[in-house]
């Protein structure tokens, strides 16, 4: 076996291994992940709120908090991407 061969199937071996996806446990440390996934639940929890309220089975007190959570969270995540749209932009204006 010639050394070149060995070398490119060590290589080989090193880089499949390095290409393979993780799997991801239900427990993401990603915090953007972990931010988009909490994003969505606050958003599906006050619409079954409103839902419910619509449908007489909510009191209109828990229907005001669930509005107030998800207009929350939907001006967070608008900031969020408004500071990530400026930074895209900073950087686009940098000279090469």
């Amino acid at each position: 076996m010639d050394i070149r061969s060995t070398l490119a199937a060590q290589q080989y071996a090193a880089s499949r291994q390095a290409a393979t996806p993780t799997p991801q446990s239900e427990q993401s440390t990603n915090p953007f992940s972990t931010a988009t996934t909490s994003f969505a639940d606050t958003v599906q929890q006050g619409e079954k709120t409103a839902m419910a309220a619509l449908s007489g089975n909510a009191d209109p007190h828990a229907l005001v908090q669930a509005l107030a959570q998800t207009e929350l969270a939907v001006e967070t995540a608008v900031t969020v991407r408004d500071k990530v749209v400026e930074a895209y932009q900073e950087i686009l204006r940098m000279p090469v």
